[in-house]
């Protein structure tokens, strides 16, 4: 709201004319002399914006993101309540968390959740301008001895938390490729990027087709022998193996349509993260026949049996290191994780 005021003058003597007119004279030529006295005002010199982007954290910060990731992890294990973690884990984590929970109910604590230290022993920070955002984490060996997990991140807006996306489990042997420190950030490449042996929308793809054929798949001289390979390869044959007296098995493996984050290396090439989803399907075919399903089965299927078909869905979280292009060398799977999320019974 202004506050000015306007007057008019209606009446007076030819005095206060003069002497009206006479001010007006003195406040122009003060107006003048005043503003030839003045000096101009500074010109604006803003910052000139970063060649690169900065990484998306610092240390401090992401020492703060694992901290209150490590506080709601805590409540929902202690609680075995997955709507504990929705503040700081999103899906596909989610999923996973909530089917371990339904897993160590179901087992009395026998098998209890994937633990999933948050103390960082190498931090993977890329560095962006745009949103979603991902951070990497190398956790520090959990109390059990199993491997080191390899933590992803993910800050989908920029009012949103970091939250856990997932956790895949390093590989006995393997090592991580070497990336940017912290402070200076790891550039995030595009799914369509260049320069890489295998393109990275291509990597997952091109793994469920060597995951389905094996040897026989004509990507499979791109990929080097895995244990999350071996082990798909075994459960399967196993599978088919007990069930053929009553019906036979077949297992799909569906990637996301693109990756969740290509990170830069410093060789050139690239850490490639992403989802598949494997359905196992068992198909009753001798009549008469039922398959009794597990205390974990169970609990996720709401039923004790299946009598026409037993379909179960894991979540498959890959993190793959892609040489760059010219390399000899061949895409290597460092580390994944895979939970049983879903099961269907007929």
């Amino acid at each position: 709201m202004s506050t000015a005021r306007s007057f008019s003058v209606t009446s007076g003597s030819r005095a206060l004319s003069r002497r009206a007119a006479g001010l007006t004279v003195v406040a122009a030529v003060l107006g003048s002399v005043l503003a030839g006295c003045a000096a101009a005002p500074p010109a604006p010199h803003p910052q000139a914006a970063p060649a690169v982007p900065p990484p998306v954290l610092s240390v401090a910060q992401t020492t703060t993101v694992l901290g209150d990731l490590g506080k709601v992890l805590t409540a929902g294990d202690a609680a075995l309540d997955s709507n504990a973690l929705t503040a700081r884990v999103m899906d596909p984590a989610l999923a996973m968390r909530h089917a371990e929970y339904l897993r160590a109910q179901a087992t009395n604590g026998q098998r209890p959740p994937t633990a999933l230290p948050t103390s960082a022993q190498a931090v993977i920070e890329p560095r962006t301008s745009g949103w979603p955002r991902t951070q990497v984490v190398v956790s520090v060996q959990p109390d059990d001895l199993q491997a080191p997990r390899l933590l992803v991140l993910e800050q989908t807006t920029p009012r949103d938390p970091y939250r856990l996306w997932g956790w895949a489990r390093l590989f006995p042997g393997v090592s991580m490729p070497a990336t940017a420190t912290p402070g200076a950030g790891s550039p995030v490449l595009a799914a369509d990027a260049s320069g890489l042996s295998v393109r990275p929308d291509q990597v997952m793809p091109a793994y469920a087709d060597v995951l389905s054929n094996g040897d026989a798949s004509q990507s499979a001289s791109q990929f080097a022998p895995d244990p999350f390979r071996t082990s798909v390869t075994s459960a399967r044959q196993t599978l088919a193996t007990n069930v053929k007296d009553v019906g036979n098995a077949a297992e799909t493996y569906t990637p996301d349509p693109a990756p969740l984050t290509v990170i830069g290396t410093v060789d050139g090439g690239a850490l490639v993260i992403g989802k598949v989803t494997t359905v196992s399907t068992v198909s009753i075919t001798v009549g008469g026949a039922k398959l009794s399903l597990s205390p974990v089965e169970s609990a996720l299927a709401a039923a004790s049996e299946a009598t026409q078909s037993l379909v179960r869905t894991y979540t498959d979280v890959l993190v793959f290191r892609v040489p760059p292009a010219g390399s000899t060398a061949q895409v290597q799977l460092v580390a994944a994780e895979a939970v049983l999320t879903a099961v269907a019974a007929q």
